[in-house]
């Protein structure tokens, strides 16, 4: 079996031009590959990326790609978290992982969330209308909603430096906002997370020696609880590094919300359909358009955990894969018109197997995102509640740059209400 094409010494490394090009890098290289595959090297590391249902099914297979050391330092130090179950394989990804299922999966949890995020957004609104004149920048705010529900919702308590949850909010949101970047944005990153574990680390070992109290079954009790597959409980730095994988990424659904309010602003036909929708499929599809649409995580990354065979070539163990999110939502392989904003596009299942925004393969198993429902449902309502309000948009720079890493419209969405 032929190894991959030419050797990986002579691989041309892609670092310099992943951080300037952002999210076009990889689907450029897409474009000129003569066989969809994307042969590179990213600090050094030969790299290979892949997209399309076969790439999904290998990639989230780990007895095929396995997570360990496959995140550099630099996102686990700002995104993630030294040791978080992104971390993991096997059994110890499997029992840590149960954790995030029980609370990230569970029904009742998660309408628990959608009332306190609907509570704090109608709380947010009604502070909006008391100064109409006022210019609302919508990622800021709800970035302040997000953190204030999750909060309610995870028995974390808000401290006055919090400052009515805006701190916190900002600081969630520059541990995404620096992770796929080099200079001030990174360091912001960096000493946001450090200061937001060593808070959450103390706030674990107040609890577990009952100087406070963690509501029964909030997120704050059950990962003071939780045992490791060693029979341990985590240790109180750790804990809060997995506390603060649940907060952070319920902040960063800000991003798909201001994305909507583009999307609403730039095909305002979907406006009405969506005040009307009962059912709530109309806002679902929606909210599905948005995660494909829009670019948020470029692609994915594992290991070879052996020698695997791809398309007839022998890719070497060690050798690290990226899976092309960002291009796979986009290719005319998988969607019609790709380009075209489409919320009623899911009437089938094939459209949402192809829809990896967070992952593919199966959430309980492998390494898909355990808190997609929590996305989906939050996003759906909020999409509701802005199709519903009476906004001007006034004149601003809407653009969004794909060269940035994460992106957003540079203005951040600003808005008046009628």
């Amino acid at each position: 079996m032929p190894t991959l094409k030419n050797p990986p010494s002579v691989w041309t490394d892609g670092t310099l031009s992943l951080l300037t090009q952002g999210y076009a890098w990889l689907p450029d290289h897409m474009r000129t590959s003569a066989d969809g595959t994307v042969r590179t090297r990213l600090l050094g590391r030969r790299t290979v990326a892949l997209r399309g249902p076969e790439a999904v099914a290998l990639f989230y297979d780990e007895q095929r790609v396995q997570r360990r050391a496959a995140v550099p330092d630099p996102v686990l130090d700002t995104l993630f978290g030294q040791g978080a179950v992104h971390t993991l394989d096997g059994l110890a990804h499997r029992v840590r992982k149960g954790m995030f299922m029980a609370l990230l999966k569970d029904g009742k949890g998660i309408e628990a969330l959608r009332e306190h995020v609907l509570l704090r957004w109608r709380e947010a609104v009604d502070r909006w209308g008391e100064e109409p004149e006022e210019t609302v920048v919508l990622f800021d705010e709800t970035a302040r909603v997000l953190a204030l529900a999750v909060c309610d919702w995870t028995g974390v308590p808000l401290t006055e430096a919090d400052d009515g949850g805006g701190k916190l909010a900002r600081d969630c949101v520059a541990m995404v906002d620096g992770f796929a970047t080099a200079g001030p944005r990174h360091l912001r990153a960096r000493h946001a997370r450090k200061h937001r574990e060593q808070a959450l680390a103390r706030l674990i070992v107040r609890v577990r020696e009952q100087q406070e109290a963690a509501p029964d079954g909030s997120a704050l009790d059950v990962v003071a609880r939780h045992r490791d597959a060693d029979g341990s409980v985590l240790d109180p730095h750790l804990a809060a590094v997995e506390l603060l994988n649940i907060i952070r990424p319920t902040v960063a659904i800000a991003w798909y919300v201001t994305f909507a309010a583009h999307a609403l602003h730039r095909w305002p036909e979907h406006r009405g359909p969506l005040r009307g929708d009962v059912s709530g499929h109309l806002a679902t599809g929606f909210a599905h358009e948005v995660r494909r649409f829009y670019p948020f995580a470029p692609f994915v990354g594992g290991l070879a955990a052996r020698d695997l065979e791809w398309h007839g070539e022998t890719v070497p163990a060690g050798t690290l894969l990226l899976l092309d999110l960002y291009g796979q939502h986009h290719d005319a392989q998988w969607w019609d018109h790709p380009y075209r904003f489409d919320p009623h596009r899911y009437g089938r299942d094939e459209s949402l197997r192809h829809l990896v925004p967070q992952g593919g393969g199966d959430a309980a198993a492998g390494h898909r995102c355990p808190g997609e429902d929590i996305t989906v449902t939050l996003l759906t309502t909020l999409v509701t509640e802005l199709a519903g309000l009476d906004i001007t948009v006034p004149h601003q720079d809407l653009t969004i740059p794909l060269s940035r890493m994460p992106t957003l419209p540079r203005s951040g969405f600003r808005f008046r209400l009628a």
